[in-house]
């Protein structure tokens, strides 16, 4: 398969809007791991809830995850300001309540006894994670969960992207700062192994620009190149035996919200 883009250009900018962007997302899809993994656990900690009667998805996307969760829920309320994504959720989600507002405008009906916070952090400044964190943590039902899910910093994802960009997200210090402030919650920050699979080098470039965009390369003032990016697949993710397989371990935050509903 060969690349849409010359060697020599810088990477692209993938807007979540975009056919680019679409098509990147499904490489990935198609050859990680994530989803098993993650669903499984999900269903473990939806198995824990004291209650289940209401879903609430942060940056629900394309609502894959949104739709397996949703089954354990009496109600599913789902918010995603991406149109091109709600437009997929609505038809993975029927029955959800989908608000179209960001995060910070959004306004859930009812509480929730799990709400669900996937990699959304990415698009939010770092100062402004706590408050963030904390409008999620007051739609939390008294006994419910809240679930913040990110790339662990020392992932091979995220090395990449800081190599190219200098961008680095942890959860670590989040926690910190969420213990101190809200100490009668209970906090656990787990990590999940995941793996992207591909015989094909053309393929886990295209994967690798899509993971370097998380780090917003658009915001740089020289984006790397696409040779660069290329070089760095190789050396780093090229296998032995053939193919290529970029880690991408993630980091879950498991907040239970103290008191009984």
């Amino acid at each position: 398969m060969e690349t849409r883009t010359k060697n020599g250009d810088p990477i692209r900018v993938l807007d979540v809007s975009s056919a680019e962007y679409r098509r990147a997302f499904e490489l990935f899809l198609a050859g990680t791991d994530e989803k098993p993994i993650t669903h499984a656990r999900l269903g473990e900690i939806v198995a824990a809830l004291p209650h289940r009667r209401v879903l609430l998805d942060l940056g629900a996307g394309d609502g894959r995850t949104t739709a397996y969760l949703g089954r354990s829920f009496d109600r599913t309320i789902a918010v995603e300001p991406s149109a091109a994504m709600r437009e997929k959720l609505v038809t993975a989600c029927p029955d959800a309540l989908v608000l179209p507002e960001p995060l910070d405008r959004a306004c859930p009906p009812e509480p929730a006894d799990l709400v669900h916070l996937s990699h959304v952090l990415y698009y939010v400044p770092v100062p402004d994670w706590i408050g963030t964190v904390g409008r999620a943590l007051e739609w939390t039902a008294p006994g419910g969960t809240l679930l913040v899910v990110l790339q662990n910093p020392e992932s091979p994802c995220m090395r990449m992207a800081a190599h190219f960009t200098g961008v680095r997200y942890d959860l670590g210090p989040l926690v910190d700062r969420l213990r101190a402030r809200q100490s009668e919650h209970d906090y656990a920050l787990e990590t999940l192994e995941l793996h992207y699979r591909t015989p094909d080098l053309a393929e886990a470039v295209d994967v690798a620009e899509f993971m370097v965009n998380v780090a917003e390369p658009a915001a740089l003032d020289h984006r790397p190149s696409r040779a660069a990016l290329t070089d760095y697949v190789r050396e780093h993710f090229e296998l032995p035996a053939g193919g290529y397989a970029i880690g991408h371990t993630q980091d879950m935050l498991v907040i239970r919200r103290a008191g009984r509903s």
